[in-house]
């Protein structure tokens, strides 16, 4: 029924990905461009609808013709867009990237003067919607301005750890001062969340540990229950409160793309964690959907099926 808790609710960055169409090719030289939808918690939202799952997105776009894009995208992939509103002063974010793979993917940011996603206002929140999702997630770009940061915090204080709530520790050091600036906030988010998300650098920043088990150690300590530290080529390592742990190694694929790949791992997360799996399968999962991704060009119109990501699970390789 529509009436029923949504599986998960994102809330955070979206835009347009304008990526090219030549891998391999400086931007200044690329003649052709693809538009997707972008942005990390549209991504995971996008991610968790393809398997299956009920997802909403709060976000805010430009009044502007990208913004229809962006809303339009999301209903095609089946992700709930009553909470994107359009912010009149601000135009929709763009986002470009250069691609050399296998693992440098230079990314720029069109989110000047101010992106219409750090626009997100606390009494706009449909508080009972969130308290009532099986899961909700948040990322760390929600917390570098205002107030987005205050809404998002209110977001989490008042889920008061209710199902699961994950924080995408989502490092963009282009959105903050400096990383001195970003650990209070981080640290706040933290002690109301059940679940943290982050590679090394994220880890990084959130706790001053990058040794991958230190690093989940200390997000332990700061009050989640679940860990999970991604780390590239050597693959996931995550870890509970109560002791369980999983260090999974990566599924090889010829990668193309690896900007979407960590989208896909977190949209195929919350969906173990809603099918109540254990932690090595739901990792598993998580890490073939990530690799599906990396092999293709785009991030959101490139989210696995169920299908494709039980066949990368057999066959060992993407499909």
């Amino acid at each position: 029924m529509a009436t029923d808790p949504y599986d998960l609710i994102t809330m955070g960055r979206i835009g347009v990905d304008l990526y090219p169409l030549q891998t391999g090719v400086p931007l200044a030289r690329v003649e052709t461009f693809g538009k997707f939808l972008g942005g990390s918690a549209a991504n995971v939202a996008v991610a968790a609808a393809r398997l299956g799952r009920r997802a909403a997105l709060i976000t805010r776009t430009g009044a502007d013709p990208f913004g229809d894009y962006l809303r339009q995208e999301l209903r095609a992939f089946g992700v709930d867009d009553r909470w994107v509103t359009p912010a009149g002063a601000y135009p929709t974010p763009l986002t470009f990237c250069e691609i050399f793979p296998p693992d440098d993917f230079p990314l720029y940011f069109y989110r000047q003067p101010k992106a219409p996603d750090l626009e997100i206002h606390e009494h706009e929140l449909d508080l009972a919607a969130l308290a009532a999702a099986r899961v909700f997630w948040m990322t760390g770009t929600g917390l570098s301005a205002e107030p987005s940061r205050t809404a998002t915090l209110a977001a989490l204080a008042h889920r008061a750890k209710r199902g699961t709530t994950v924080f995408d520790l989502d490092w963009r050091p282009m959105f903050w001062t400096g990383a001195d600036t970003a650990r209070p906030h981080y640290r706040d988010a933290l002690r109301h969340a059940t679940v943290a998300v982050g590679n090394l650098d994220e880890c990084e920043i959130a706790t001053g540990e990058r040794e991958p088990y230190a690093a989940a150690r200390a997000l332990l300590a700061l009050g989640v229950r679940l860990a999970v530290v991604k780390q590239g080529p050597k693959g996931v390592l995550a870890m509970t409160a109560d002791g369980d742990t999983a260090d999974v190694p990566p599924v090889p694929v010829e990668v193309v793309n690896g900007l979407g790949a960590g989208d896909a791992f977190g949209g195929a997360l919350c969906h173990g964690l809603l099918a109540g799996w254990d932690l090595e399968r739901t990792v598993r999962y998580a890490n073939a959907a990530g690799a599906i991704v990396a092999s293709r060009l785009a991030c959101s119109s490139a989210m696995p099926f169920p299908d494709e990501v039980e066949r990368t699970l057999t066959t060992g390789g993407t499909p």
